[in-house]
């Protein structure tokens, strides 16, 4: 059997950590349960970030669907800050104790793949970034990851099903085993083009048995215009300067006139190598970067018993309101009820927190994961602290 949460476990609470299950038992016996206001922030976010992306919205929106509580929260997608509220819960404590432990899962892994994507996607400019990295987590969570690093301004994703789920066609190129296995890297590109479907971008992959540049002239001289690109995945131990190599290819493609033959670059690609190459890479396989992310470590934490602002030490009592302009950006934290207006830019401000689940029911229509996509990038070209 796979190592795998079964779905309805999930649902009814059931992967939960063992104090939630003792104290559900304590408060029903001992007549403690009360109405409360929990609120889910990230106190700090991981190697000084200046912000993150908020995701698994959805996930929470099911997981919580049909208890008898309300539910406040940021946009899926939306750019949040160390001490934000991105999400509050109002309702009886013992109706949702159980679920911290997969609500705090689902929004905190999802949020750090997001932001990782919006990140490298930030530092390709206007380059291509595709996500390749399902083969370096558990298949269980490959929807999940794939979703998150798409929301988070990804182009594409390698898994069919990933892509089918989200409504995209997966990305992907020729695998060196393919060019072993014919033993030629031309062989290889002749082989794929022959059966794959013509819709399927052409891209061949030049580094397995032979000089870079030179593969990539042998192919671009037989498949001429029917060539969209050439992947370099050079390993480290034959590399030297990547920069280098990728001018040479660069530079011999235009001299034979294959100008429109693009160059498209994976194998331990960051932010710093996206930078460094994008002068000359059109398109970028990000895989273990992405899908290996840190975690957003967001915590879940009561603020309000019966009506009344209340909450441990280290964190602000109160239920709270974020209100942000969408001109310049700036965020402001103020309690329930409190207004904020006019930005000192001349733009407004808006209230991020948004019924999302009234008394069981969720209220809000939840968007597609390229509506939420669209949202990442308009806030990521706005975006000062942009790195």
């Amino acid at each position: 059997m796979f190592h795998i949460s079964d779905f309805q476990d999930i649902k009814e609470g059931k992967i939960t950590d063992v104090y939630f299950e003792r104290t559900e038992k304590i408060i029903k016996e001992e007549g403690l349960d009360k109405r409360v206001v929990a609120e889910v922030r990230a106190r700090v976010l991981p190697q000084d970030y200046k912000w993150a992306v908020l995701s698994g919205v959805d996930e929470v929106a099911y997981l919580l669907e049909g208890l008898k509580i309300d539910v406040q929260s940021m946009p899926e997608g939306t750019f949040l800050h160390p001490e934000e509220p991105v999400l509050s819960i109002e309702g009886n404590y013992g109706e949702f104790a159980r679920y911290e432990t997969s609500l705090l899962g689902f929004l905190c892994q999802a949020s750090g793949i997001a932001t990782r994507a919006a990140r490298c996607k930030k530092a390709a400019g206007d380059r291509l970034v595709y996500h390749f990295g399902a083969r370096r987590m558990h298949p269980g969570i490959t929807l999940m990851i794939d979703r998150a690093s798409f929301i988070g301004g990804c182009d594409g994703v390698a898994v069919g099903k990933s892509a089918k789920e989200m409504g995209e066609e997966p990305v992907g190129t020729i695998p060196h085993a393919l060019v072993l296995l014919s033993g030629d890297t031309l062989k290889s590109v002749e082989i794929f083009h022959k059966i794959m479907d013509a819709k399927i971008k052409r891209v061949a992959l030049i580094d397995t048995l032979g000089d870079e540049k030179f593969e990539a002239l042998r192919v671009a001289k037989i498949l001429g215009k029917n060539l969209f690109a050439v992947r370099l995945d050079t390993p480290s131990s034959r590399r030297g300067d990547f920069l280098e190599i990728l001018k040479e290819v660069r530079w011999e493609l235009d001299l034979h006139g294959f100008k429109e033959i693009k160059l498209f670059v994976s194998g331990g690609m960051d932010e710093e190598n996206i930078r460094r190459l994008s002068p000359l890479s059109d398109a970028f396989g990000v895989g273990t970067y992405i899908s290996n992310a840190p975690i957003i470590d967001f915590s879940l934490d009561i603020v309000e018993i019966e009506g009344r602002p209340f909450a441990k030490r280290g964190k602000c009592a109160g239920k709270k309101q974020v209100w942000r302009c969408f001109s310049c950006g700036a965020t402001c934290i103020l309690p329930e009820g409190e207004k904020k207006e006019k930005c000192i830019c001349g733009g407004y401000f808006v209230p991020l927190l948004e019924p999302l689940i009234k008394g069981g029911k969720i209220v809000r229509t939840l968007p597609s994961p390229q509506e939420i996509r669209s949202y990442v990038l308009r806030q990521l070209r706005r975006e000062k602290s942009c790195l």
